[in-house]
């Protein structure tokens, strides 16, 4: 049964949802023609050219002008994407993105529909692999989905990279900015310069550019610096570089070659040290200065990508790609913390020191054609198969240890797809099949000497070459009676490898043959959902319902010492989103409200389990329900935006008794944005974050680790940014 959240903010919530419901309302600016040609937003990650009201989805679309607002603001793609999906998670604040989910599920992240993601070890950096400044739009697809491949059990964020310059000529971008906390400290100071330069002759056409931001330490709002997280990594005091290069050529009059190249890093500048708080006093944790031990938390990401788009090849739509991405995610270390790190043979304990690395290879290539059938022109059609090989490993870069053994991953999916259009749109039909196919290798391994102390000594485990296959289907109806109303109903099916690294590290028992092990199978994700949408006039509006379902879905449990393991148990999560926009007759205001409630349960018994949930997932595992509201204003030189989020208080129950101590109070959060373009000399802009400087901590820090006073984090303070862009 589908519940409201009892708390101190429900009437608020349940007010703006009536509202919501009463009024037809909002979603993105998307044209609603079904005809490509007529100007209509194309929903890449869809792998459609259809529109998006011709598909039974819930899709956002995040173009550049509410992006660059964003991003400037809270300083990453990832955080603008949290901050306009209420049901997507809070941001940790953190380089890892560990915990934060989109339906209560993990997203796939992509750039032009390449996975960022590591399907067998997620080192859960997959969020910082590009800067922000060479993204175009977001677009994002809900709920559990095969589309784009493994990994999509929560939604797909797809990140569509610049596009090809229209003009001949010359032409680019450049940018600078300027960051400081509230009270202006010295080392709270931040900034950032980007560039890039289009060319196009004729056929051909060029884009490179170059990136780079330091970020200072963060403050919170008691002006205290925010602690530092040495395993997981940091954005705050570090240094980001990326370099961007586009190339296209033109194939006669709808052909078109593409290869872009990307070089992504971020680095932590290791110029502070933890302090520890106490949560017992309400005091979080924070940081001081001194010398990070070992190589401080580092992202780096290395991508290229080849693509050949034909729009008229045989009447008919080709998409191809090839994709080469490889990262090093370098994590902290810290001595004796980690016990699992510990190994008498090597140093007594509690004086051995040690950090892992994921290291991660993907290759892979798509190819997808998609036409209306020949003679029955109302059916559209798309046939496809992608292909995917992954070696990920993570090894303790100290001591030359491995932690995670070499694993190879192997994906190959032919998928089909039809869309049939009857009564002139009145209704649709869409639906399809993907054959997933996939094979791991891992060889003969031994686990570290301590997995779970004080049990030192590590166990041999029997390699394998386990083989996966499943029929993964996806289907729905859509019923537009009038243009811009449409209802819909679908179901699809998710599928994704569990935190095979977790579980193949965490293995304490000899005698483990990994060809059978049942940990280690993929995790398939039932989604249906039914959602209306109303865009016409000033109002643009959805309400959407889902509830999903994993019969062996993972749970990340935390263990005490700072690492968490993974549980294999039934999942359900269901959720309401209800999202209302409204064109004020003053020209150039809107004003708009999204609403989120979500609840997830698992099943607890995990010697017996009876496939009936009975624990709501933690907040390690789902998002809080979220309220957000917001004025905007746009109109000659002048841009304008008002907006605050309010996280709802939660309590959790079940049969596992959570810990009280992990119960979510609630908090909220105003932001604020004004922006001026001059005639000749570009843009300025004025962001403030937490604009009215309130304290709390964070959603991550209050329902995870009660026992840990090195990971209670407020959350960031008033902070200022001025920033300056031209385009010529």
């Amino acid at each position: 049964m589908f519940h409201l959240p009892g708390n101190r903010h429900s009437t608020v919530a349940i007010a703006a949802l009536a509202t919501a419901l009463a009024s037809p309302a909002l979603a993105q600016d998307a044209s609603n023609s079904a005809d490509p040609a007529e100007g209509s937003i194309i929903v890449t990650a869809a792998r459609t050219i259809l529109p998006p009201n011709a598909l039974p989805l819930t899709i956002d679309l995040i173009d550049k002008q509410a992006l660059d607002q964003q991003i400037a603001i809270s300083g990453s793609v990832t955080d603008a994407v949290s901050t306009l999906t209420p049901s997507f998670s809070p941001t940790r604040g953190k380089l890892s993105g560990a915990g934060e989910t989109l339906r209560g599920r993990s997203p796939l992240y992509a750039i032009n529909g390449v996975p960022q993601s590591t399907p067998l070890r997620d080192g859960s950096r997959d969020g910082f692999t590009i800067d922000g400044f060479f993204i175009d739009r977001v677009e994002l697809i809900y709920g559990s989905n095969a589309l784009q491949g493994i990994g999509g059990t929560g939604g797909i964020v797809n990140q569509v990279a610049v596009g090809a310059p229209k003009e001949e000529g010359i032409s680019g971008r450049v940018l600078l900015q300027g960051s400081a906390s509230d009270d202006f400290d010295g080392d709270g100071f931040g900034g950032k310069a980007a560039g890039l330069v289009q060319y196009k002759a004729g056929d051909f056409d060029a884009t490179v550019g170059a990136s780079y931001e330091k970020r200072g330490a963060f403050y919170d709002a008691r002006n205290r610096r925010i602690g530092i997280n040495l395993t997981q990594g940091e954005t705050q005091a570090s240094e980001t570089t990326d370099f961007f290069a586009r190339l296209g050529y033109a194939v006669g009059d709808t052909g078109r070659l593409d290869l872009i190249l990307n070089r992504y890093e971020l680095k932590g500048d290791g110029d502070y040290i933890p302090l520890a708080g106490s949560r017992t006093a309400g005091i979080p944790t924070s940081a001081v200065k001194g010398d990070t031990p070992g190589t401080p938390g580092t992202n780096r990401t290395e991508s290229a990508s080849l693509s050949y788009t034909d729009s008229d090849l045989g009447g008919g739509n080709l998409v191809t790609q090839i994709f080469f991405n490889r990262s090093r995610d370098t994590f902290g270390g810290e001595f004796a913390a980690i016990a699992t790190f510990q190994d008498p043979d090597i140093a007594p304990i509690g004086t051995l020191f040690d950090q892992s690395q994921n290291r991660s290879r993907k290759i892979g290539g798509k190819i997808s054609y998609e036409r209306a059938l020949p003679g029955f022109e109302a059916l559209t059609t798309t046939v496809g198969l992608d292909i995917l090989f992954d070696k990920t490993e993570q090894r303790l870069i100290v001591t030359g240890r491995t932690w995670v053994p070499p694993s190879d991953f192997r994906s190959i999916a032919p998928f089909a797809q039809a869309n049939l259009k009857i009564a002139d749109g009145l209704l649709r039909l869409a639906g399809g099949l993907r054959w997933e196919n996939v094979q791991v290798k891992i060889g003969d391994y031994h686990t570290l000497a301590s997995t779970t102390a004080p049990n030192y000594g590590g166990v041999d485990v029997d390699g394998g070459k386990p083989k996966f296959s499943d029929a993964l289907l996806n289907g729905g109806v859509i019923v537009e009676p009038l243009q811009g109303i449409r209802a819909y109903a679908s179901y699809a099916e998710g599928f994704t490898m569990p935190d095979v690294g977790r579980v193949t590290r965490a293995i304490g028992v000899a005698g483990v043959d990994l060809n059978n092990y049942l940990d280690i199978s993929p995790i398939v994700s039932n989604n249906r959902e039914i959602g209306l949408e109303v865009k016409r006039g000033p109002l643009d509006a959805s309400a959407t319902y889902f509830w999903s379902s994993s019969d062996k879905g993972q749970v990340l449990i935390a263990q005490g010492d700072g690492i968490f393991t993974v549980q294999r148990q039934r999942v359900e999560i269901q959720g309401l989103e209800v999202n209302l926009g409204v064109q004020m007759p003053i020209k150039g205001l809107k004003l708009s409200t999204g609403y989120a409630h979500l609840k997830g349960r698992y099943d607890s018994d995990t010697t017996n389990p009876d496939g009936i949930v009975d624990t709501d997932l933690d907040g390690t595992n789902i998002s809080p329900d979220r309220l957000n509201v917001a004025a905007s204003y746009s109109h000659g030189p002048v841009s304008l935006r008002l907006q605050n989020q309010f996280y709802l208080s939660r309590t959790f129950h079940g049969k596992a008794n959570p810990d009280r101590r992990n119960n979510f109070g609630g908090y909220s959060v105003t932001d604020a944005y004004v922006r001026y373009d001059t005639a000749n000399l570009g843009g300025i802009y004025l962001s403030v974050q937490n604009l009215f400087d309130k304290f709390y901590i964070d959603y991550s820090s209050d329902t995870r680790l009660p026992n840990d006073n090195l990971a209670y984090f407020a959350g960031r303070g008033r902070l200022f940014t001025l920033g300056w862009d031209y385009r010529f």
